[in-house]
């Protein structure tokens, strides 16, 4: 079957009047306060904390479970949903650059996966550069899909997802590797990779995207990657899995606006995906900037029921 992408998606024209005046309105804002180039981590991560990032209040639900797992150093914290019957699991990696995020900061949305699909979300508060640097996220990240691996039964049955948005598709990616490599493992039938990093190096759209800030922009995109890993480690497959093998990978949703620098890193990596005989679906968002749908537009809705849709028949299919 050929998989063909459609041009039309690029063109201002398919960019709807409310996606338009919402970047304008973002951009703005933007251009208004420091970038992560110009501030701490912490500083930026206390912001988030109370609500006073882009991403405004961040609402917990009083039923998220937290508990926690053993780690490679020390303990790694969970945030779960359970739906009211559950037959299996989503292992969720948050976004923010390796640097950002935490695991109880989009209840939300994994309460809503849980509803909608019938399968607990587990989200992962791995350790954060540049304080721990590579390995350290993606250590943390396998010992959870392991843990998961092991606890299977313990969320109904062996349906097992995995996905993330930004940093934490790349997360998913890695992980997956990981797995089938270092354990001959792949217990995953979906992977939802949302506008991931898969390339550390810098796919074409992050090099030419210039200093614009829209969420993110090539200096973002530089300074969270200096934080993760050298640059001499770039091209290995643990670090850039767009340059790893990809044969046995699960069903895959990659989704991404065309308004993000990360671009190219979703189009390429789907290509790829489906080049070594993996399944893979792309959805590009005409106008959708860099975490498009975590925002209160149509963009960001029609977005998330295509995750919701995919989730859903991954797992029914045999």
């Amino acid at each position: 079957m050929a998989h063909e992408l459609d041009a039309s998606l690029f063109q201002p024209a398919a960019v709807a009047a409310e996606t338009r005046r919402f970047n304008d309105m973002l951009e703005k804002a933007l251009a208004e306060v420091p970038t992560i180039t110009e501030l701490p981590p912490q500083v930026v991560r206390e912001a988030r904390r109370e609500g006073r990032s882009i991403f405004g209040e961040i609402r917990r639900l009083a039923h998220g479970e937290a508990r926690t797992i053993p780690g490679p150093a020390g303990e790694i914290p969970l945030r779960i949903f359970r739906p009211a019957r559950c037959r299996g699991a989503y292992l969720h990696f948050h976004g923010g650059g390796w640097a950002l995020g935490a695991e109880d900061q989009q209840d939300e949305g994994l309460d809503a996966v849980a509803r909608a699909t019938g399968l607990a979300a587990v989200s992962v508060g791995y350790r954060l550069a540049p304080e721990h640097p590579y390995p350290a996220g993606p250590d943390d990240c396998e010992a959870a899909a392991l843990w998961l691996v092991r606890s299977a039964d313990s969320f109904g049955g062996p349906l097992l997802a995995i996905g993330g948005e930004s940093a934490g598709a790349h997360l998913a990616a890695v992980t997956l590797q990981r797995l089938r490599d270092r354990h001959g493992l792949a217990p995953f039938r979906a992977a939802n990779l949302v506008y991931g990093c898969f390339d550390l190096g810098m796919t074409p759209s992050v090099r030419r995207w210039g200093s614009r800030n829209l969420v993110l922009s090539t200096p973002i995109v530089a300074q969270f990657s200096d934080w993760f890993v050298p640059t001499d480690r770039r091209a290995e497959p643990d670090v850039s899995p767009l340059l790893g093998d990809l044969r046995g990978m699960p069903r895959a949703l990659f989704t991404v606006g065309t308004l993000d620098p990360l671009l190219d890193d979703s189009l390429f990596m789907a290509a790829r995906w489906r080049a070594a005989g993996s399944a893979a679906e792309l959805a590009v968002y005409p106008g959708g900037l860099h975490a498009f749908n975590a925002f209160p537009i149509a963009l960001a809705a029609e977005a998330n029921r295509r995750i919701l849709a995919f989730l859903q028949g991954a797992l029914e299919e045999r």
